[in-house]
């Protein structure tokens, strides 16, 4: 696999997906508001991050003790505070009401936490105020043109980003049929899919040979209660008022006992951290 350029030895070339379109700016506004009715199961069903995430982070890519870190769409804090517990200064950045305070609730004894409404296109935070931009599960709803103007403003010359998703396994049984309920059983799921970001807005957003990707495992264990928490945290799942909730969770639970053991199904995730130097803008 070639290395990438700029991080030789430090990780994977991306691969990535090709035909991928950029994020749809069209929806920029009305997806800060997706989660706000999902908070609860959001903050208690959704997968964290490998441990070995942030090490490899600090220690491969030298990123400094005093390190000023700015999450965009932060969302509860799930990766801030693997920064926010090593020490480092980290700045939340989230517009969504709901989301944000669930993440100032986790975070609120950090001291080197802070919060601020904003989005990825809009952050608020000053010019070249940030070591090092992260975003986790978030990047496929900015903007990409436009967060990519507001993350070279806020970023110190030569600062980094880092471009994190959990991606559901659907290689097992249990994860293949998962994967067909969602298709059956959701609202836009197709449509606002992770997976449809690809080398091509990924080459558009860093510049070409300037990103790099490695690859962690993670997964999860859930009862059936779990299992449902999970499927409902998501932003496209149906909700009780939603005409096909019933059948969806009747499904849900086929699903379940086909695949369970000792009353518990796993999901499997590779997560995938993108990383690299922004290049100026016209490179």
């Amino acid at each position: 696999m070639t290395k990438n350029k700029l991080f030789a030895g430090a990780g994977e070339r991306s691969t990535g997906r090709t035909g991928a379109t950029p994020t749809n700016p069209a929806l920029a506004v009305q997806n800060t508001e997706r989660f706000s009715d999902r908070v609860a199961n959001y903050v208690k069903y959704r997968p964290g991050y490998p441990p070995d995430l942030v090490p490899f982070l600090t220690e491969e890519l030298r990123l400094p003790e005093n390190a000023r870190i700015a999450d965009i769409g932060s969302g509860t804090g799930k990766l801030t505070e693997c920064f926010a517990e090593r020490g480092y200064r980290v700045t939340g950045v989230e517009p969504n009401d709901e989301m944000r305070a669930a993440g100032e609730r986790r975070l609120g004894s950090y001291p080197n936490f802070t919060s601020v409404n904003g989005t990825a296109e809009n952050t608020t935070l000053d010019p070249a105020s940030v070591d090092w931009i992260v975003a986790g599960q978030a990047f496929h709803w900015f903007d990409a043109r436009l967060a990519g103007r507001e993350f070279r403003r806020i970023l110190v010359k030569g600062g980094t980003v880092a471009l994190v998703w959990n991606e559901r396994g659907a290689d097992s049984p249990f994860g293949a049929e998962y994967e067909a309920f969602l298709r059956r059983f959701t609202t836009d799921y197709q449509a606002v899919n992770h997976r449809n970001i690809g080398d091509p807005v990924f080459e558009a957003f860093f510049g070409p040979e300037r990103y790099a990707l490695k690859t962690f495992g993670n997964g999860q264990y859930f009862d059936l209660a779990g299992l449902t928490g999970r499927y409902l945290s998501s932003s496209y799942a149906h909700t009780e008022s939603h005409p096909a909730y019933g059948q969806a969770t009747r499904e849900l639970r086929k699903v379940f006992d086909a695949h369970q053991h000792n009353g518990q199904v796993r999901f499997e995730y590779l997560t995938k951290l993108y990383y690299g130097r922004l290049g100026e803008l016209g490179e």
